[in-house]
């Protein structure tokens, strides 16, 4: 990066990071077309937020994970579409960030999950060997093992996409949904206003083997989407239909179910809140909690400081005490009792401008499962 691109960064940083606070996300008839959502109690008498040690490297599109009590954040995404490889530990106990061993590749809007001591990594975009910048979707999958801080390759993907999400039940994981060019189309690169789509693509992969299968599609196809998992059974929640970037896209409220073991989607569960994309999601208590994200229309953009939490076994949504920092491609992850969420951008995309924030806060949770 440039000095003269910091010097600009900075500025609008302070600037963007004002307007965030003061800004309200958009009302929506979602909240009409679902069960209320129902007031969460204040989780402490000093409040439920906490503010923590900065992200040393204020980014967008930056994924989390948690294992061993601590908390990973990986990718990012520098201007001009460029991926940035990011991987820091953040430690609860001594509240502190430490800079790990990079990714691999060079990948953003990757899928990854904890599954045991490990953290698995699937998909994501590159950038194109040759111009014009674009998002180039990856097959590529990676173990990441904390512990030891490295980094193996395993049996790629059966499809090349980005912005998808993974979920681990049981021994499988389960990547679905993204965005890919279309079949056929003499694209090599999903870049804004040129034809690409989002996918219902489900794959489950089997670590134990590390062997892949195609599942049931999803019948929404969508990118940029939280998921979770409850008593054996995956939600996805939200996301944006149509296109991978929020330029062109449309989000969507709903959220649909899937057994795994009967590999079947089944009826769709009370809709979201707040329509969104590019958030971050945890789990606790029985709730999947989304934070963040993005909107724009033909009259607005806007960044959300929205935190709302599903319940699977009552199909309710609840909401939650919002950020103070409206952002979205910001991380997430649930440590005990709190969902940290790290960095993001505090506007939505599209004006030319990163305007990353340092900003790591974490909800407390309990008393609210």
């Amino acid at each position: 990066m440039s000095g003269d691109w910091g010097r600009r960064e900075t500025l609008a940083l302070a600037a963007g990071l004002g307007m965030a606070r003061a800004h309200e996300p958009p009302v929506t008839l979602a909240q009409a077309q679902a069960p209320g959502p129902a007031a969460a109690p204040v989780a402490a008498p000093g409040g439920p937020w906490a503010q923590l040690a900065p992200f040393p490297v204020p980014s967008e599109e930056l994924l989390g994970a948690a294992v061993g009590g601590k908390l990973y954040v990986f990718a990012g995404l520098a201007p001009g579409f460029r991926p940035r490889s990011l991987v820091y530990e953040y430690d609860p106990a001594a509240d502190r960030w430490n800079e790990r061993r990079p990714m691999p590749m060079a990948l953003h809007h990757v899928a990854f999950v904890a599954h045991g001591d490990r953290i698995l990594a699937f998909g994501g975009f590159a950038y194109p060997a040759t111009p014009p910048p674009g998002w180039v979707p990856s097959d590529a999958a990676f173990e990441y093992r904390p512990a030891t801080d490295d980094w193996r390759a395993l049996a790629p993907m059966p499809t090349a996409r980005g912005a998808a999400a993974a979920i681990a039940v049981g021994d499988r994981i389960f990547v679905i949904g993204g965005a890919a060019m279309h079949p056929g189309a003499p694209e090599t690169a999903v870049m804004p206003g040129r034809p690409h789509r989002s996918l219902g693509t489900v794959e489950e992969y089997d670590p134990a083997t590390n062997a892949w299968r195609r599942r049931a599609e999803m019948p929404t196809a969508r990118n940029h989407h939280a998921i979770g998992e409850a008593a054996g059974r995956i939600y996805v929640i939200g996301g944006r239909i149509g296109a991978a970037f929020m330029t062109s896209a449309s989000n969507t409220d709903l959220v649909e179910e899937y057994d795994p073991a009967a590999d079947r989607w089944g009826a769709v569960r009370a809709r979201m809140p707040t329509p969104r994309s590019a958030v971050a999601w945890g789990q606790h208590g029985g709730r999947i909690y989304v934070a963040g994200g993005e909107f724009q229309d033909a009259r607005m953009a806007a960044a959300y400081r929205a935190v709302e939490a599903f319940e699977p076994a009552t199909n309710r949504w609840f909401t939650m005490p919002s950020m103070a920092v409206a952002r979205h491609g910001l991380a997430g992850a649930v440590i005990g009792d709190r969902l940290h969420l790290v960095s993001g951008d505090v506007q939505s995309a599209g004006t030319g401008l990163m305007v990353g924030t340092p900003v790591h806060d974490a909800l407390l949770l309990g008393g609210a499962g």
